[in-house]
């Protein structure tokens, strides 16, 4: 059992989801950081300083001590209940630059395996005789190999 865990988790698949999972999560705390410190402070400033982080609404008042709170953190260390609408549309606004991100990067791979990939067939230059089955031209009128006349009918197959 040992050696099929072996032969399995070395395969070539598991290995690269295994890096690929690695570099996602790499690339979602780059992209967690782009939203709240590139993105979000200018739509803040644009709207009256307002720091999205701390958009929240207290659905029960904390046993410690009662509202308003002046940060989300003020009202989480109180015992708040509170509706963190802000930090829901921080994380929104990473799941949309993660999904396009990726979306290009799927593209852009399957462009690539559009222009690489030897299986994708060019368009047919040549036909079967319907009398000797041999490969011949598509303009062929005659087959070369058994001399026969192709009729209109051959000439569209």
């Amino acid at each position: 059992m040992l050696k099929e865990f072996q032969k399995f988790a070395m395969r070539g698949n598991v290995v690269d989801m295994a890096v690929g999972i690695i570099i996602g999560g790499a690339f979602g705390t780059i992209v967690k950081s782009l939203v709240a410190d590139i993105i979000m402070p200018p739509i803040g400033l644009a709207l009256g300083n307002v720091d999205f982080s701390n958009l929240f609404v207290v659905l029960k008042d904390g046993a410690t001590a009662p509202g308003p709170y002046a940060s989300l953190d003020a009202a989480q260390k109180a015992g708040a209940v509170t509706l963190n609408f802000g930090l829901f549309g921080n994380a929104l606004i990473s799941f949309l630059i993660v999904a396009f991100a990726v979306f290009l990067l799927v593209k852009g791979v399957n462009n690539l395996k559009e222009r690489v990939d030897p299986t994708v067939e060019a368009a047919p230059t040549e036909k079967d005789c319907p009398f000797c089955c041999t490969k011949i031209p598509l303009a062929a009128t005659r087959c070369p190999h058994c001399t026969s006349a192709l009729g209109e009918a051959d000439k569209a197959a």
